[in-house]
């Protein structure tokens, strides 16, 4: 088994991980350009929430006042767009990279931006009935149980508030190299001393595969009625040169 002090500070090592990978030009830690901001407020603007697919706009609707939580949607990407489009944005990250460059990109364009650094896999810390809309791109892999984190969503959202969602399947962690299939489910580094070695060395943090009852499951348990869904690939390697979907994005509302 993996030493417990190491296991027991595994969020940490990922906040430290993901710092890493921004100093490296990490795609997922790039802000979006000055321009691409003011083509925002002109209505021209896309985000995602996986890799290759553009977000529908109904998913996000007018958002113009509402109160938005990027979770774990820290880089300056979907919040400066938000923001944009008159919305009151919170953003909720453990990398402190991530959340400087949400402050830079919001002192840049001259808009206030609510910055948190929080694990996500503690309870979240904002009041019941908060947020309207909240965001959270593929993030959840860096965190064992996902389902508190839905019944935390749905803690903190309005009634009518809406949970937009990018999600794993669990493709990419049954493979190392797109070709043979390695790696034994559910893929957990805590419980399976070869998959931490494999891990630690590719600097890929800790990261966890997670099931469908997991995640579509766990946003059911947690009381959100699933709207829409999508699927998306990995937008390069063999996997998505085959068309194999790794990634899947839910709409989902509390009602």
């Amino acid at each position: 088994m993996p030493k417990k002090s190491y296991c027991d500070d595994y969020q940490k090592m990922n906040s430290q991980t993901i710092d890493r990978w921004c100093a490296s030009g990490w795609e997922w830690g790039k802000p979006i350009t000055h321009e691409e901001f003011l083509d925002a407020g002109k209505g021209k603007w896309k985000i995602v929430l996986t890799p290759t697919k553009t977000t529908p706009r109904n998913w996000i609707g007018n958002v113009n006042g509402k109160r938005v939580l990027g979770l774990a949607s820290g880089g300056g990407q979907q919040m400066p767009i938000l923001a944009a489009l008159g919305a009151c944005c919170t953003v909720l990250d453990y990398s402190d990279c991530q959340l400087a460059s949400e402050q830079m990109v919001a002192d840049r364009e001259g808009y206030k931006i609510e910055i948190i650094k929080h694990d996500m896999s503690k309870p979240l810390p904002f009041g019941d009935g908060t947020f309207d809309l909240i965001v959270h791109p593929v993030s959840n892999v860096y965190i064992e149980k996902v389902e508190p984190l839905f019944k935390e969503c749905y803690r903190i959202l309005k009634n009518g508030g809406v949970l937009i969602a990018g999600l794993d399947n669990g493709v990419n962690f049954v493979t190392n190299d797109e070709i043979t299939i390695e790696n034994r489910l559910p893929f957990n580094p805590l419980k399976n001393e070869s998959q931490l070695r494999l891990l630690q060395k590719n600097d890929d943090g800790i990261q966890f595969s997670h099931t469908l009852e997991e995640q579509i499951g766990g946003q059911l348990e947690a009381g959100f009625i699933l709207k829409e869904i999508y699927v998306d690939t990995n937008g390069s390697g063999r996997l998505h040169e085959l068309n194999i979907p790794t990634f899947f994005a839910t709409k989902a509302v509390k009602q």
